[in-house]
């Protein structure tokens, strides 16, 4: 078996198809097997590439645009697509039926709220998004910044905010619980975009590793896209502890039916710009970084 190391952004059932790629044998298909961490202090994604001791992992082409603004190119390519779409839901304090507007609608009534928010910069930009596309008037919603998605979540428990905005399946978890209710999904609000990816050294990416691994990513994505949510959610559920069954599968269900995890693993042209469009409008970027200097052809 050839080893490799993946490093992971956050473990959540928005990333399915890698947790399915290491659980339902698709690396061991390969002749693969995977050490795994995620990032924390001493442990960032570009560092870890550039020092050879991750070969892969979990990103967003997004990560690129700022570096390259700045006339610097990151140790990595992107060079396959995870998911197409959002995965943070809104969650609402309290019972369902006091919290929409006057036309009916739950979005509209987050007018005037405070959501405890994920202030990275691609969950703050597409909620953003999925806000304007929503027609909410956000001039009287405070944003509140609790920390990451752990301290956010512990945040609202806590009694802070009227809305939580977290990925699958903490607001499910949260609403069985019941802790509040589902609003809404922000990846069904906001635009399609390239928006998390696989990246790597283009000197990795390059070998018959990368190739195999390849493989290996799209059987597991196309697992988490196409298997009964109940399936894909057994499989993944010893990398999210503390989650209920039923929260697990009923995110992973949400995902499958907005088509998180639909098309090719192609980085698309077409998409990237999408991407570039929405942090110029909703991100502040005031430059088109190049797709050839941020995306890789997919190893074959």
């Amino acid at each position: 078996m050839e080893r490799i190391h993946i490093r992971f952004l956050r473990f959540s059932a928005f990333y399915s198809p890698l947790l399915m790629t290491m659980s339902a044998g698709c690396l061991a298909e390969e002749g693969l097997e995977a050490t795994f961490d995620v990032v924390g202090p001493g442990r960032s994604i570009a560092d870890g590439i550039a020092e050879g001791s991750v070969d892969v992992a979990q990103s967003a082409t997004a990560v690129s645009f700022d570096p390259w603004a700045e006339g610097l190119l990151l140790p990595f390519r992107h060079f396959a697509l995870m998911n197409r779409r959002d995965g943070f839901f809104l969650l609402r304090r309290g019972p369902a039926d006091v919290a929409v507007g006057a036309d009916g609608d739950a979005w509209t009534a987050l007018a005037g709220t405070t959501i405890v928010a994920d202030h990275f910069f691609q969950p703050l930009a597409l909620l953003r998004c999925a806000l304007s596309e929503r027609g909410v008037d956000t001039s009287g919603v405070t944003f509140v910044d609790a920390g990451d998605p752990a301290a956010i979540e512990e945040s609202f428990r806590s009694g802070t905010g009227d809305v939580v905005h977290l990925q699958g399946p903490a607001p499910q978890q949260l609403a069985h619980d019941g802790v509040g209710h589902l609003v809404g999904s922000v990846g069904e609000a906001a635009w399609e975009i390239a928006f998390s990816s696989l990246c790597a050294s283009p000197e990795w990416l390059a070998t018959d590793v990368a190739a195999a691994f390849t493989r290996a990513f799209e059987k597991g994505r196309t697992l988490a896209r196409e298997e009964h949510p109940d399936v894909v959610a057994r499989s993944v559920a010893p990398y999210l502890p503390g989650i209920d069954h039923g929260p697990l599968t009923e995110a992973i269900s949400a995902y499958q039916a907005m088509g998180t995890w639909s098309g090719g693993i192609e980085i698309d042209p077409a998409l990237y710009g999408r991407t570039v469009e929405l942090f110029q409008r909703f991100g502040g970027l005031a430059v088109t970084p190049s797709y050839d200097d941020v995306v890789a052809a997919v190893p074959r």
